[in-house]
């Protein structure tokens, strides 16, 4: 099962919930957690994962052999981003703007526009307590993401051959006999342009977190529009929930969206935040909120 944290902007403790549910979870399954805001991931900060590979991030951009093209124009007619324009008798690429996705390849006639790689970040892969830890890393300047959230998601993908994780007791006469179904968590990017539609795209649950503000509304209303485009399954984590007003449960209400988790504000998980810890370890009611959260997943989601 794939999870994405997400959510319509940015504070309302998406990454919060994201690392904290990826450790309560990993205590009793098989456990990734995909830090897929390459601009800016902090989940590191909290799970403290030993990083065992690394690895550079490549973005194709489109090659031009010269001696091959008849400058028809092909390419960048098909291209909806601006990223390749044929000018007299040359070809501009324009590497900021383009998205890779191979669509001038395919178009040119004559085969003359193969792809090249561009290092645009770095992948980082290890283990956090009990859980896998993929994470991508945007190098400075880079205007383009989505590259290199496919990175993480690709890495962070099960093998077929993946084992289940050995649990407490004596668990190996169910090896056989019990499926192994590993959760993906994937914590998002804020907003609802397109690295967070990269990053939700192929999940099973979008799981949105907000707080009962007017900005928290206007910008859950933008982030629910875009899961409902894209047809996923999706409820609502309410942080916070204690402060503001009870619009953001009367909206998730007439619009039939369930809501996971409520949240209070704590002032002690502020301070686990601030000190770079994991709430649910050292706030017992918190782990519990969780754990409430995990057993929602599977039967709380609406479209």
């Amino acid at each position: 099962m794939k999870i994405a944290v997400a959510s319509g902007k940015g504070g309302t403790g998406k990454t919060t919930v994201a690392t904290n549910l990826a450790w309560v979870a990993a205590a009793g399954r098989a456990v990734a957690y995909l830090d897929c805001d390459v601009e800016e991931p902090n989940g590191h900060l909290f799970l403290n994962p030993a990083i065992d590979r690394r690895e550079p991030i490549h973005k194709p951009l489109p090659k031009v052999n010269l001696e091959l093209c008849t400058f028809c124009g092909r390419c960048s007619e098909v291209c909806r981003y601006g990223a390749i324009a044929c000018v007299g008798n040359q070809v501009l690429v324009f590497a900021d703007l383009c998205h890779s996705c191979g669509g001038c390849v395919l178009a040119c006639p004559t085969g003359a526009i193969s792809e090249s790689p561009k290092t645009i970040g770095e992948l980082r892969e290890g283990t956090a307590g009990a859980a896998r830890f993929v994470e991508g890393r945007l190098n400075v300047g880079e205007a383009m993401s989505p590259p290199a959230i496919r990175a993480v998601k690709a890495a962070g993908e099960w093998q077929p051959d993946a084992h289940p994780p050995e649990l407490p007791g004596d668990r190996s006469s169910q090896k056989e006999k019990v499926p192994f179904y590993p959760l993906t968590i994937l914590d998002c990017p804020p907003g609802t342009s397109c690295p967070v539609i990269e990053s939700i795209r192929g999940s099973d649950m979008v799981l949105l977190v907000t707080e009962p503000t007017p900005f928290g509304l206007n910008d859950l209303k933008l982030a629910v529009e875009m899961v409902r485009a894209l047809k996923l399954p999706l409820a609502v984590v309410l942080n916070r929930c204690d402060v503001g007003d009870d619009r953001v449960q009367q909206y998730c209400a007439n619009q039939r969206i369930a809501i996971l988790a409520e949240i209070p504000d704590d002032r002690a998980v502020a301070e686990a935040y601030s000190r770079g810890q994991l709430a649910c370890n050292v706030i017992p009611a918190f782990a519990d909120a969780m754990r409430d959260l995990l057993d929602g997943l599977s039967n709380g989601a609406t479209r």
